[in-house]
């Protein structure tokens, strides 16, 4: 008995070194080159109301109830959602809005895990084309933390991200 004793207290204290070591903050980021200025591209996303045009999660439950607040672009704008599982329930809001150059969000999730994030899509002309990057970022809390042991935040989020540039891409270059 007293062997499987220490066994068990072995494990626990191995998995509480192991989630103290995970990092306090995360960081995620997809870049995609597009063939359009970035004043083509800015209003499909400083405006919260075009994004159900490109955003990757409209697409993952397109009976999500959508609500907004404050103005119809730029800082200030507002954007809940409340959906199924695969989108949650959660809030946006534009905290910094510099045209043609950078939209930053502040992100809260309420459902299923609460978190408070911030995310960002910067714009970079290079010749002919903008670089369009996208990135999230956030601090890991203990739940977060074992959390991680079990999914990661980069192959969960990623895709999503990849999948958003390409369509805003098509949008922004289509002319819509």
């Amino acid at each position: 008995m007293f062997p499987i004793l220490v066994a068990i207290a072995m494990i626990v204290i191995l998995l509480i070194v192991v989630i103290a070591g995970q990092p306090d903050e995360f960081n995620l980021a997809r870049e995609a080159r597009f063939s359009a200025p970035p004043e083509k591209i800015f209003p499909h996303v400083n405006d919260l109301r075009a994004w159900e045009a490109w955003s990757p999660w409209a697409k993952l439950d397109p009976n999500a109830k959508n609500s907004f607040e404050g103005p119809a672009s730029g800082v200030g704008a507002a954007m809940a959602w409340e959906g199924n599982c695969k989108i949650g329930v959660g809030r946006m809001t534009i905290t910094e809005s510099k045209p043609g150059e950078l939209i930053r969000f502040r992100l809260e999730f309420f459902k299923p895990m609460q978190a408070t994030n911030i995310a960002e899509l910067a714009f970079k002309s290079e010749g002919n084309q903008t670089v369009v990057t996208w990135s999230m970022s956030g601090k890991n809390n203990r739940i977060s933390k074992v959390m991680s042991l079990f999914m990661d935040c980069e192959k969960m989020v990623g895709p999503h991200f990849e999948k958003g540039l390409a369509t805003l891409k098509s949008v922004s270059e289509a002319g819509g």
